[in-house]
C-alpha cells in the first residue's frame, strides 16, 4: 500500500495552524503544470505568536530547529488549503531556507533539518527529501529566525 502523507500527518494535526494569510503582494501558493511553488513561510504558531531573534544569538541550534519545523507545519497548512490533501503531492523537489543568523553562525543545515525531517516523516525518505539550500541573512520579516520556501511535484 502506498505511503499516505495525510495519514502520516495525523499525529501532528494539533500543531498545524490555519494556512497563513497573504502578508503582501504575492501568492502563498502557485501551481504551474505539475509543480507547486510555496512562497516563503514564517514560524507562526496556532495562537498567532511567532519567535523573534537571531540564530546563534537568542536562538541555539535546537530552538531554531523547532522554529524551522513550525515553518514546515505552516507550509503543510498552505498545501492542504490549496490542494485539499497532501496525498496529491508526489514528492518534495526543493526546500530553500533563510536564517536570520549572526555573522559567525555556520550550522545552517542543522537548523533546516527541522523542516526537512518533517517532510521526510510525511512523504518518506525517498519522496520527502528533495534538494535543499540553507543560507544566512542579515534580517528576516518580523525578526523571525527562519523563513522557508519550497517546491513540490504533483502526482499525474
Amino acid at each position: 500500500m502506498e505511503n499516505s502523507p495525510e495519514k502520516n500527518l495525523q499525529p501532528y494535526l494539533d500543531l498545524i495552524p490555519a494556512a497563513p494569510t497573504r502578508g503582501g503582494v504575492y501568492s502563498p501558493c502557485l501551481i504551474i503544470e505539475n509543480l507547486v511553488y510555496v512562497s516563503g513561510h514564517l514560524p507562526f504558531y496556532k495562537d498567532g505568536t511567532y519567535p523573534i531573534g537571531r540564530v546563534g544569538g537568542e536562538f541555539d541550534i535546537e530552538t531554531a530547529k523547532i522554529a524551522a519545523r513550525q515553518v514546515g507545519y505552516n507550509i503543510i497548512a498552505t498545501l492542504r488549503e490549496n490542494l485539499g490533501s497532501l496525498d496529491k503531492i508526489e514528492r518534495v523537489v526543493k526546500v530553500f531556507g533563510m536564517l536570520n543568523a549572526v555573522p559567525e553562525f555556520q550550522n545552517h543545515a542543522d537548523v533546516m533539518n527541522g523542516c526537512t525531517e518533517l517532510f521526510g516523516e510525511l512523504w518518506g525518505e525517498e519522496k520527502g527529501l528533495g534538494t535543499r539550500s540553507a543560507v544566512g541573512m542579515g534580517s528576516l520579516p518580523k525578526g523571525v529566525p527562519v523563513e522557508i520556501e519550497a517546491i513540490f511535484l504533483l502526482k499525474n
